[in-house]
């Protein structure tokens, strides 16, 4: 199964796979105007891959199939200031355990 892979211009992190090459009749009008003008970045061959950098190759797949494409959104921006906070707070817990 191939795929060509394109990157967003204007969302970091961000990448459309499709069946053909420049084909994007799948992918809905409302999706490309906030995606940007794809740009290529490879065409795979899913069919010789186990596994994907930051995506579910099983999931790629199987959205080629139903819909056409797949998008991959990068990964969520941890809250370094949420993830402190917690941490502070399971130390004053287990401090008072301690106790």
């Amino acid at each position: 199964m191939l795929c060509a892979v394109y990157r967003s211009p204007r969302k970091e992190g961000t990448y459309l796979y499709i069946e053909k090459r420049d084909d994007f009749s799948q992918v809905p009008a409302p999706l490309l105007d906030t995606f940007g003008q794809p740009q290529l970045v490879t065409v795979l061959n899913l069919a010789k891959r186990e596994h994907l950098a930051l995506a579910d190759i099983q999931k790629v797949k199987a959205a080629l199939q139903q819909q056409g494409f797949y998008l991959q959104l990068p990964p969520p921006v941890a809250n370094l200031l949420d993830e402190h906070r917690a941490a502070l707070q399971q130390t004053t817990l287990s401090n008072k355990e301690s106790e």
